[in-house]
């Protein structure tokens, strides 16, 4: 989806929460789009956004809504936390599906066998080709966990 397209639907879909007085989903969409609008605008971008930087801030909105849920929560705040977690569940359905578990296994499995890494002294490049080709699709975490046990053997 394009750009123009993906906001685009944010519009149409900040309308639809305003006639349906969700303000939960409004406040998300609100959030998506004035963090575009700020990424679009800084000095950087000159105005323009590629698809992986949209990701990006997707990734980061989704990050913050997470970490602000759980200090809700650890302050014993839950109706703070589940606002937040509301507006995380509205964030992730314009987030692509994400992979875990076997299915990444899988997807870092031949991403090194496509590239040849089969040694752990090639962690950092293998590291490198998987963050790039699963940005946004996974934890950074999760595919370090997943290339570290390819290259030892673990998950052959």
């Amino acid at each position: 989806m394009s750009i123009e397209a993906f906001e685009a639907q944010l519009g149409e879909d900040m309308k639809d929460a305003m006639r349906a007085k969700d303000q939960v989903r409004l406040e998300a969409v609100r959030s998506i789009r004035a963090a575009l609008t700020t990424e679009k605008t800084s000095a950087a971008n000159q105005g323009t956004l590629n698809d992986a930087q949209v990701l990006a801030v997707l990734q980061r909105l989704k990050k913050q809504r997470i970490e602000a849920a759980e200090i809700f929560n650890a302050q014993n705040r839950a109706d703070l936390a589940q606002v937040e977690e509301a507006q995380l569940a509205v964030i992730q359905t314009y987030l692509p599906e994400a992979l875990e578990g076997e299915a990444l296994h899988n997807a870092v499995k031949e991403l090194l066998a496509a590239n040849g890494i089969t040694q752990a002294g090639q962690f950092g490049q293998a590291m490198g080709i998987a963050s790039k080709a699963l940005a946004g699709r996974a934890d950074g975490k999760a595919i370090s966990a997943a290339v570290k046990a390819l290259l030892q053997g673990q998950g052959a």
